[in-house]
């Protein structure tokens, strides 16, 4: 069942991630007066379609291949190769016979509307889903520096001044893959401010999934709020308001400190020591495989709630954010620092990534994260992406010059065998790193 929800999820966000970036070519060139022939969510390779129907000069259909879609803007040289119209007289309503500003801007709308996309969805999950952030200014007693914060300069108790030379309002900005990727963190730590380096080495650790291994909000007594029904805990008759005095030997201070280490006694039963009301009882808890005893403590900080206004912010915020992060990672992929191999995914491990669980909340955060993602990817100058076809008609802008139909066509098919060595290798890659190793 599992297996099917990642597959739905990844159907679906692709659905809407492909249509809305062909929906803007189809816009754009409806509104320069272009004919457009095919307007097609995924692909109808070897003229296999589940349904069609035609309107207009215009046939709309669903393909069977999930791997993208596309419009057939007529007079374009593009996937379909249509060589025999492009032997025909340019018609006015042609791709080819409108101006290259117009033409330009056909391209580039795929881009921009996967890239609103991606702002809609950031800015609906915040007014959604979050609702409420926590200030930094909330943490009073400062951090808690987990390992790696540790291993990096962070102490238990810095309370954080600014990123980048910046204030930082929300403290989720401070833990934000674009910081994980290389940035300063200044600190006060008993009255004196320390500039801490960060470096990009930490978002490895990040994409490995260590629980908790930066800096968190969790400086602060550990005082249960809730107990998971059928949980170790809730077996072991621990109760909401239980405050956590001591696991196995160590005494706790601190949520932060009790996470840690029961992550590091996965699989273990261990004493626990809890205060109830004035008694101080001791229980045998085992801890699960995932390191979780099935409690959830009790936040003493005040969020704040978005507004429309401060949503809209941080959703474009959190959206140029993300963008900004693949850029850097694409950086690290051609400076041999990331392994291409460990950063690149394909429909297998972008199935994974959605979850076998289905989260509308997870599921438009992903989606919203593609979608900048894809944005991006297509922007890239290769034949046969839109990055391609804005290259050479911003060479034609500047230069007035317009490329052979030549070279437009031996372009495109270097294009499109560059994708599919990238489409092929993201594939068994996935299959290694899913099914094989």
């Amino acid at each position: 069942m599992s297996t099917l929800i990642m597959i739905a999820q990844l159907i679906l966000g692709l659905s809407i991630l492909v249509f809305i970036h062909e929906l803007g070519h189809y816009l754009a060139a409806r509104a320069f007066k272009i004919r457009v022939e095919k307007f097609y969510l995924f692909f109808d390779a070897w003229k296999f379609k589940f349904f069609k129907f035609k309107k207009g000069d215009t046939e709309y259909g669903i393909g069977w291949l999930p791997l993208g879609g596309y419009v057939k803007i007529a007079g374009m040289i593009d996937e379909s190769m249509d060589k025999e119209q492009m032997k025909l007289p340019p018609q006015p309503w042609e791709f080819r016979s409108k101006p290259a500003w117009q033409r330009l801007i056909v391209m580039l709308a795929g881009v921009f509307m996967n890239l609103i996309l991606g702002m809609i969805i950031f800015t609906g999950v915040i007014l959604h889903y979050e609702k409420e952030y926590l200030p930094t200014d909330q943490l009073t007693s400062g951090i808690y520096a987990y390992q790696a914060g540790r291993d990096i300069g962070f102490r238990t108790g810095d309370k954080i001044l600014m990123v980048n030379g910046k204030k930082v309002e929300r403290f989720k900005d401070v833990t934000s893959a674009n910081v994980l990727m290389g940035s300063t963190i200044t600190v006060d730590r008993d009255g004196k401010n320390i500039v801490i380096p960060v470096p990009d080495t930490l978002y490895r650790i990040y994409n490995k999934k260590i629980r908790d291994f930066f800096i968190e909000a969790h400086n602060f007594p550990f005082t249960i709020d809730s107990v998971i029904p059928g949980s170790s805990a809730d077996k072991a008759m621990i109760k909401k308001n239980d405050r956590v005095l001591s696991l196995d030997t160590t005494k706790i201070n601190t949520y932060g400190q009790f996470r840690e280490i029961v992550w590091s006694l996965k699989n273990k039963t261990i004493p626990v020591q809890i205060l109830r009301n004035i008694d101080t009882l001791k229980v045998t808890v085992r801890i699960d495989s995932t390191g979780l005893l099935g409690v959830f403590g009790k936040n003493p900080y005040k969020t704040k709630s978005y507004s429309i206004g401060s949503g809209i912010k941080y959703g474009i915020s959190d959206a140029m954010g993300n963008l900004w992060a693949n850029i850097r990672g694409l950086g690290k992929i051609f400076s041999g620092k990331e392994n291409a191999s460990e950063s690149i995914q394909g429909p297998i491990g972008i199935a994974t990534i959605y979850g076998g669980i289905w989260d509308w909340r997870r599921f438009w955060v992903i989606t919203g994260l593609i979608s900048v993602i894809l944005a991006f990817m297509n922007i890239l100058p290769i034949p046969a992406l839109d990055g391609g076809h804005v290259i050479f008609t911003t060479w034609e802008l500047i230069t007035g010059r317009k490329l052979s139909q030549k070279f437009l066509e031996r372009s495109q098919v270097v294009g499109m065998i560059i994708l599919i060595g990238i489409m092929v290798f993201a594939v068994f890659n996935d299959v290694w790193k899913h099914f094989i190793r």
